[in-house]
């Protein structure tokens, strides 16, 4: 039976205790990407993951889904996470849970899109504009997936024709799932599996990346910084209220070629 991942560390904070709003920012977030539990779980079983495999993170974060794969995969694997540690201190929080879980998983600060060390599973979600947008993202990830291997890829889509505001947000390379999917063709993927965030995701997505701010806000309503940050709080609300909420999807693919 896979390992199960344990209860995650945002839980051990008692609410607010951030030292400031940048500790709190994320610290709520299970993954950075709209994403349940029990889809991860889906996406990590698409990906065939078995022992002995080479596991990599292109755009990890804080490498708690690649650390899921590591432990899904079981005796020998080996995971790699690479990222510029965008959010700061991302790539500790990740090398503090993989010695938490005994996880044998590294983490290196580095610009993904150099990467070019191969895995038998890839890993890129959320991260194709690093590449200069979606079909450049699948192309480039096509060298490092050698035959035989499998990418889980994640990328947002326009499930409804988006406002000017909403492609000045998210650019013009975003496309419909269809065009999503005809760029996989043209880059030599076949699709294995597709599935897409939920309305509920999306809103938790949304709401835990608020949640470590309104937290901080609420035990800190005196603090200097407490105007700035209820300013943002609000801001980023509406943002996503009146400009993307169910305007932008986001898609995950498990491909190989």
């Amino acid at each position: 039976m896979p390992e199960k991942a344990e209860e995650k560390d945002q839980t051990e904070v008692p609410n607010g205790c951030w030292p400031d709003p940048e500790a709190a920012l994320f610290a709520r977030m299970r993954w950075n990407v709209p994403l349940s539990a029990a889809h991860a779980e889906l996406l990590l079983d698409r990906l065939n993951l078995a022992p002995g495999q080479a596991v990599t993170d292109l755009g990890c974060g804080w490498g708690e889904l690649l650390l899921d794969a590591v432990a899904r995969a079981g005796d020998g694997a080996a995971g790699t996470g690479v990222d510029t540690d965008d959010p700061p201190g991302a790539l500790a929080r990740a090398r503090d849970q993989a010695a938490r879980r005994e996880l044998n998983a590294r983490f290196i600060q580095a610009d993904a899109t150099g990467w070019r060390e191969p895995a038998d599973r890839m890993l890129c979600t959320g991260a194709a504009h690093a590449y200069g947008g979606t079909a450049a993202a699948l192309r480039a990830l096509a060298a490092s997936v050698p035959a035989g291997g499998r990418l889980l890829f994640g990328d947002g889509f326009w499930a409804q024709t988006p406002s000017p505001a909403a492609v000045d947000l998210f650019g013009e390379h975003t496309m419909p799932l269809p065009g999503l999917m005809e760029a996989c063709r043209a880059a030599g993927w076949r699709v294995i599996h597709l599935s897409t965030a939920s309305q509920l995701e999306w809103d938790d997505f949304e709401s835990t990346f608020r949640a470590g701010r309104q937290e901080w806000l609420l035990a800190n309503p005196d603090h200097p910084r407490a105007a700035e940050i209820r300013d943002w709080i609000d801001a980023r609300e509406r943002q996503y209220l009146s400009v993307y909420r169910e305007v932008l999807g986001f898609a995950y693919l498990v491909l190989a070629h």
